[in-house]
């Protein structure tokens, strides 16, 4: 399997940024790690060898991009403002230095999917709502989709910018995101187990708001059995990303 590491100083955020490619074709696919960790969560945690089928068949191409948790959703009880700026900051590293970078490695302007589970999910249905022009859709695992769980009201606009069930809520019906949105492609799946109770409604909002702006999505809410675990996200992942890819 193809393997490069890459560390590259971000503009954006104002220090050097990790990322890692695994695979030699097919449709890119961006990785968010979930809460807390790094670029190599994935690696680390059996997700790559889980993907193996769909990346040695060059069927994907896998870019596990790094976070910056510890200064936005790992820091809100120091200054809730400069948290969400430093989450605005993200956002725009990814949008504007790491998607750019990805192309360069595909030769080809198609956007990638998004990922990730927990908050890998967050950031990945955020970067995809926020941005549907630069992917071409998204794949979130067990995520919570209202920033206030995080912030509460003390975040400001740039909490609210990477809140998806307020800024879709307050979406006109003339956005042409809307238009992206129905052409991409848009899966969402949840467990009902342990400790994915606190992301239930933001999930169930999410599903209802789609429903009213008449956007087609995969939302799928697996059984009370099923928990915010590694060993079902494994499960979750290749089911979805094989009707996507």
């Amino acid at each position: 399997m193809y393997n490069q590491y890459h560390k590259e100083y971000s503009h954006h955020l104002g220090y050097d940024m990790e990322f890692e490619v695994f695979g030699h074709a097919g449709t890119p696919l961006l990785v968010f790690p979930p809460q807390g960790s790094h670029f190599y969560e994935w690696k680390n945690r059996g997700m790559i060898d889980t993907l193996r089928p769909f990346i040695d068949s060059g069927r994907i191409r896998v870019f596990c991009a790094d976070s910056n948790d510890a200064e936005t959703v790992d820091d809100v009880h120091r200054d809730p403002l400069h948290a969400a700026w430093r989450l605005e900051c993200y956002h725009r590293y990814i949008t504007e230095e790491l998607v750019p970078r990805i192309k360069d490695y595909t030769q080809s302007d198609a956007g990638p999917i998004t990922t990730g589970a927990s908050m890998g999910a967050t950031h990945a249905a955020n970067m995809y709502l926020r941005r549907p022009d630069l992917f071409s859709g998204v794949l979130a695992i067990s995520g919570i989709y209202d920033s206030r769980f995080f912030f509460g009201e003390a975040g400001g606009e740039y909490a609210y910018k990477n809140s998806p069930v307020q800024f879709l809520a307050d979406m006109a019906w003339d956005h042409p995101w809307l238009d992206y949105y129905r052409g991409g492609k848009i899966s969402f799946v949840i467990g009902q187990g342990a400790w994915e109770d606190d992301l239930l409604p933001s999930n169930r909002r999410l599903r209802d708001l789609f429903s009213e702006k008449q956007v087609p999505v995969w939302f799928d809410f697996w059984g009370h059995d099923v928990d915010h675990d590694w060993p079902w996200w494994h499960k979750m992942l290749p089911h979805f990303l094989k009707e996507m890819v």
